[in-house]
């Protein structure tokens, strides 16, 4: 949106701004600080100063102010969900365009569901990740309990590979459950944000020799300090004792993961560790992410992936991968 305010249609402006804080879902989850910016700027602003770089100013902590991104996204969230209809952005949005593996995606699976010796993959594909939620209560008991459902798809698309009709390689579905508890515990400047507890199916929805699942129960508890965040999540893996295709994925996604995330001037770095200890950093997972403006957009971000270890996909979760990705993101950890 690129609304311009030349001089002398200052009152028509402001009309216009009210009029998008009420109507505009973008800036109705705005919080009421930034609101308040907003409107200010009406009167100190350029003559020539765009309602995106109004946006983007007011977005900016006030000097001296220190950020708290868990705290700004769950305000945002609840504002969101008291909109009918709400879809909230839950993981990271994103497309790469090009994710090229050095080791190579393996084939064998394929071969024997296909009965082709000779069916092969590319070693560059596209991938992304769609990711969203919706809020089933919000501010339970005083505002200290929210319960959200959630669904993450994750998709493998053999885009460039023309000899086999461009196929999805893989797809993972993962809808989950969870309530999460809202406090401000403290130590050593380091504040206990939010806990959750919930509940994750996943799987890849494929018959036999293809079909990949699990169910696990979790728990994340989330710090942050200074616009850091980091989150420590264990879960257990409920239907470990039935036979099939990955009876074993324990051992590959070991039972719990580590997420860092810190954001700066519209960038965000992002780290996962997973099963590294617990493996003898043997069948463990990394994946380190960076979002960076892209062409001054504000809502549509450049995207770089690295991903080196076991778990990428769940037809891969037993194949050491090594992937770097890069495309677009929509949606980061913080934003």
């Amino acid at each position: 949106m690129n609304v311009q305010f030349p001089a002398g249609r200052r009152v028509a402006a402001a009309g216009s701004l009210l009029a998008c804080l009420c109507l505009c879902p973008a800036l109705a989850t705005a919080n009421e600080a930034e609101r308040e910016c907003l409107l200010g700027l009406l009167d100190s602003g350029g003559d020539e100063m765009t309602l995106g770089e109004m946006r983007e100013q007011c977005a900016t902590p006030f000097e001296g102010e220190p950020r708290n991104p868990v705290e700004e996204r769950i305000a945002a969230d609840r504002e969101a969900a008291a909109q009918p209809f709400s879809l909230i952005a839950h993981r990271p949005n994103y497309v790469l365009v090009g994710a090229w593996n050095q080791r190579g995606w393996d084939p064998s699976a394929f071969q024997e569901a296909e009965s082709d010796p000779d069916y092969n993959l590319d070693d560059v594909e596209v991938q992304f990740q769609l990711s969203f939620k919706i809020p089933l209560a919000v501010n339970l008991f005083n505002g200290h309990m929210d319960v959200y459902a959630a669904y993450t798809n994750r998709s493998f698309w053999q885009a460039y590979n023309q000899e086999y009709s461009q196929p999805f390689r893989e797809t993972n579905h993962e809808p989950e459950i969870w309530a999460q508890f809202h406090n401000d515990w403290e130590l050593f400047g380091v504040t206990n944000a939010v806990n959750r507890i919930g509940y994750v199916h996943q799987s890849n929805g494929q018959s036999e020799p293809l079909s990949r699942g699990w169910d696990r129960i979790y728990a994340d508890f989330v710090f942050e300090k200074s616009g850091f965040v980091f989150s420590v999540k264990p879960w257990l893996w409920v239907n470990e004792n039935v036979d099939g295709d990955n009876d074993d994925i324990d051992e590959y996604m070991g039972h719990g993961e580590l997420l860092a995330a810190w954001g700066w001037d519209q960038h965000e770095i992002s780290l996962m560790l997973r099963n590294q200890i617990e493996s003898d950093f043997e069948r463990g997972a990394a994946e380190l992410g960076w979002s960076f403006p892209l062409f001054g957009h504000s809502h549509i971000k450049g995207y770089l992936q690295y991903f080196y270890g076991y778990g990428e996909s769940l037809i891969d979760y037993d194949r050491r991968v090594n992937r770097i990705g890069i495309g677009i993101s929509f949606t980061d950890w913080l934003q």
